[in-house]
């Protein structure tokens, strides 16, 4: 009998003690979320001034991540990034941005909705492999789409957009409202602004020096710039000046996208092809295109046949001629452009320069208008040498010629910084996309 009561009291005293337990461990596990959230709540009201650091620090207990999706016309980018907040008293810091993209762009899936949903569901995997599994659902994943969704007919756009919106809502991840939608195109401007001058260190400085930007996609051209004169406000046509408040400063900012200007609807544009679609039987030409030159070219989904001048004339003089009819009177040309700073061109102003041996394809470099004047002479006038880089090159190099000296009307001596990569970090509107979900910036 007493062994028996000794036995019932170990027993109830082991319950205790599990019990005791499994409540420590519930009390720890609330603390800790409890940790987690304040951090994120406090991280998201301090988003607007964080600053660029691609050290990891020794102590990085709390990281949190932000996932984009940049929708463009060529190709589908994924941006994860990783921001840490070492301690409470320190401003988080921007770590690392895992990259990954994906060809053709969304665009090319206009008849095909679910494929081009599938695209966005492999890149996906990127951010599962990156993201820590116990942090997926509080990390935002958005998708923007650019020039090659604003140019599709509405209901083709709407389509691809509710099945990337099916493949988000049935991810891990945390989905905010309005996470797929067409972004605007001065938006895309102004983000890729933001980006830039973030990761130069531009948007710390009390002196406001600041520099521009330039981004050439395929289906749309972006400028922005910080005006030092009033006059170029005052003087800008409606719908070119953005305002908006960033790090306690409210900026005014010159900025314009130029639907239908990018180097691919470019392309379409000279060859008269822009709005033909579906004419299989017609040959588009150019003079900007070698003479014996014949093939099917793609874009956005639909293939056209090209051919160079076979009874004609080719080369730098006529293409330009060409470009003039799709740049002049299309793009604005600032006053203060003539008298500028350095502005930063990415995109595929950097690829044909790479393509042309104007700069490192990994370092990159400043080079100068008249650069790509003189680069685009050179592969004009012997397409045949550059042919098996691209039979497109000397269309490519003139135009964005043409577009930087009598679109913009920049000087042949201004200077342009060509990279991809600042701080490691891709030079895209993606990171200032970022910004602005977590803290709106309230462009208008």
């Amino acid at each position: 009998m007493e062994f028996e009561v000794v036995r019932c009291e170990l027993v109830s005293l082991l319950h205790a003690m599990l019990l005791s337990l499994v409540l420590v461990v519930l009390a720890l596990a609330a603390q800790i979320h409890a940790q987690r959230s304040a951090t994120l709540v406090d991280f998201s009201a301090s988003l607007g001034q964080l600053r660029p650091c691609l050290t990891r620090p020794a102590n990085s207990s709390h990281i949190f991540y932000g996932v984009m999706f940049d929708a463009g016309s060529t190709g589908t980018r994924i941006h994860v990034y990783t921001f840490i907040r070492k301690n409470p008293e320190e401003l988080p810091v921007l770590d690392n941005e895992v990259f990954h993209s994906i060809k053709p762009g969304l665009s090319a899936y206009a008849d095909m909705p679910e494929m081009g949903a599938y695209t966005v569901s492999e890149l996906l995997k990127v951010a599962k492999n990156t993201v820590p599994r116990l942090e997926w659902k509080r990390t935002p994943l958005v998708l923007k789409a650019t020039a090659g969704l604003r140019l599709l007919p509405l209901e083709k756009a709407k389509a691809l957009l509710e099945q990337v919106q099916d493949v988000f809502d049935e991810s891990p991840f945390y989905i905010p409202d309005d996470s797929v939608s067409i972004m605007n195109g001065t938006n895309e401007g102004i983000l890729a602004w933001v980006t830039v001058n973030f990761l130069t260190g531009h948007l710390h400085s009390k002196t406001r020096k600041t520099v521009g930007i330039l981004d050439l996609g395929g289906g749309s051209t972006q400028i922005t710039f910080l005006p030092k004169s009033k006059k170029t406000i005052q003087n800008s046509p409606a719908g070119y000046v953005a305002r908006f408040h960033l790090f306690n400063l409210t900026y005014e900012l010159y900025s314009h996208s130029y639907l239908g200007n990018g180097l691919m609807t470019a392309r379409l544009a000279v060859l008269g092809a822009l709005g033909n679609e579906g004419l299989e039987w017609k040959v588009f030409r150019s003079s900007c295109l070698p003479k014996k030159f014949s093939d099917d070219w793609s874009f956005g989904g639909h293939t056209y046949k090209v051919s160079g001048m076979v009874d004609g004339y080719a080369g730098y003089k006529l293409c330009y001629q060409e470009m003039l009819k799709v740049v002049k009177g299309v793009v604005n040309q600032p006053h203060e452009l003539k008298d500028t700073g350095i502005f930063y061109a990415f995109s595929y102003y950097y690829d044909r320069a790479v393509d042309t041996g104007l700069i490192d394809g990994t370092r990159g470099g400043t080079l100068e208008v008249r650069d790509f004047k003189k680069s685009a002479k050179e592969v004009c006038n012997k397409m045949s040498k550059y042919r098996s880089v691209s039979p497109f090159l000397c269309m490519d190099m003139t135009y964005i010629t043409c577009l930087l000296k009598d679109g913009f009307g920049f000087k042949e001596n201004t200077l342009l910084q060509l990279t991809k990569k600042v701080n490691n970090v891709e030079t895209s509107w993606a990171l200032g996309a970022t910004f602005n979900h977590f803290r709106n910036l309230n462009i208008h």
